[in-house]
């Protein structure tokens, strides 16, 4: 995707020319530019947006997957069992189905079948080369945003994708960036030919990203008394943000029993769901002050939040319990946060949110290029306490309760979506391979630009031998 810069399109104030005279002028330049990017960056984005692999088109007979360990998840384990899934959807899990007719039957005796990983929260489609802001759209201009969608700046032809679900990610949460209000969040699937394809839930809630309480002695951050002034200007911009959506709401809900006519505004309109409490707000907050100042305000505004955070969760997983306030742990690989903590702190994160009783899934941190180490996340964790059961549930049936498609994702049950894996092995080992997956039912390439890479090289190996 190649974003050009915005250039304003009113008309020249010098200009005293005939109407649309100023069309000319600025046409030139805008035709520069893009001739610009195209040369620049032309053959750059198209080398690393178009993925090779071809989406699979829908489920169109039924599949039974025979013989392997079904890991349920929700449920118990099932050795030699049989898993049948038609349309899209599970129909039947056990040791003695019968199969319709036209079933096409895939042995994987030996082999292991888990629900599909969720990743949660990401910008994959979003972003995709760090250092050429040509390709990315997870930001959008200005500080509040509230009616951004991420899915529709999604690319379906990311490198990314094949990549993730190459190592089980199947399905993500993508979110905007940047900001106080970023916009909203949206759930896809990872694989589709068009972003309406890949969309399985639009808009899943607002991301709100908390100021920080640091005070930093770093050059080009202003003065410590800008920063507690930045600081206080931003949290007064989102509690008039939500004032004013909230009179907007009140004004709309008039305006339709019979009151006066009240124009109509996208950015306060996608807020109402909010208001109402029918969509969550995610909270990007790490530290213990902000963590507390955003559960405050979340209470006073009478909201449904979900924490996303990271080094200071444990601290407040008391009061994140009392308020019954689910956590999206932003990552497991990372340095503690202060110099005097444990080396381990960021590790034993997850089993202090488990032993506390709090609803948590674990995240890789929100990028898109490491999204594929996100069982890895939830295996660090496992490996410093965490019971393994849950460090699965974590990247599977926790964040599905947490984006609200338990019913649809998460485990695998008879009436569920039919997107999961295959595997010679646990999915957290870092030398299982993933031998197949399908998106509600139908099979997925899981080749990427990494096994392409292996194959390039190994076949040069076999001819220097």
């Amino acid at each position: 995707m190649v974003a050009l810069p915005r250039v304003s399109l009113g008309p020249d104030p010098s200009a005293k020319a005939a109407a649309g005279g100023w069309r000319i002028r600025t046409a030139v330049p805008l035709m520069f530019l893009l001739l610009i990017a195209v040369c620049a960056y032309g053959p750059l984005v198209h080398e690393a947006a178009a993925s090779k692999q071809k989406p699979a088109g829908p489920q169109v007979q039924p599949i039974a997957l025979t013989g392997g360990t079904v890991h349920t998840v929700s449920g118990g384990v099932i050795e030699g069992a049989t898993v049948l899934f038609e349309s899209g959807v599970i129909t039947g899990i056990g040791t003695d189905l019968a199969l319709p007719e036209n079933t096409r039957t895939i042995d994987i005796t030996g082999k292991h079948v888990y629900p599909g990983l969720i990743a949660a929260p990401t910008t994959l489609g979003l972003t995709e080369i760090g250092s050429v802001w040509a390709t990315h759209d997870n930001i959008e201009t200005g500080n509040v945003t509230p009616s951004v969608r991420a899915v529709t700046a999604v690319n379906p032809d990311s490198e990314y994708f094949p990549v993730a679900r190459a190592n089980g990610i199947l399905t993500a949460l993508t979110m905007p960036g940047g900001g106080l209000i970023s916009g909203l969040s949206g759930l896809i699937a990872m694989d589709g030919w068009t972003t309406e394809e890949m969309t399985l839930v639009a808009t899943v809630g607002l991301h709100v990203r908390w100021p920080s309480y640091r005070v930093r002695d770093i050059p080009g951050l202003g003065s410590r008394e800008d920063q507690i002034k930045d600081r206080r200007a931003a949290l007064t911009r989102l509690r008039d943000a939500f004032r004013d959506a909230r009179a907007y709401m009140i004004a709309k809900e008039a305006e339709s029993t019979g009151g006066p006519f009240h124009p109509s505004d996208l950015g306060w309109e996608s807020m109402i769901p909010v208001l109402k409490k029918e969509m969550p707000v995610f909270i990007h907050a790490t530290e213990e002050k902000q963590i507390h100042a955003a559960i405050d305000w979340a209470l006073a505004e009478d909201l449904r939040i979900v924490l996303v955070g990271g080094a200071d969760v444990w601290r407040v997983a008391d009061r994140l319990k009392e308020n019954d306030i689910p956590v999206i742990i932003g990552a497991v690989h990372y340095l503690p946060s202060r110099r005097w903590e444990a080396y381990d702190a960021p590790f034993t994160n997850a089993l202090k949110l488990h032993e506390a009783g709090l609803a948590f899934c674990i995240g890789e941190g929100g990028g898109a290029s490491n999204v594929r180490n996100l069982p890895y996340h939830a295996a660090t964790a496992a490996a410093y306490g965490l019971p393994k059961e849950e460090a699965l549930k974590s990247v599977t049936l926790y964040p599905a309760r947490i984006l609200g498609v338990e019913d649809r994702l998460g485990s695998l049950e008879t009436g569920m979506d039919a997107t999961l894996i295959v595997t010679n092995g646990d999915p957290l080992e870092i030398m299982t391979q993933v031998e197949h997956a399908f998106i509600q039912g139908r099979p997925v390439d899981i080749s990427s630009k990494h096994t392409d890479l292996y194959d390039k090289y190994r076949t040069r190996l076999e001819q220097v031998k």
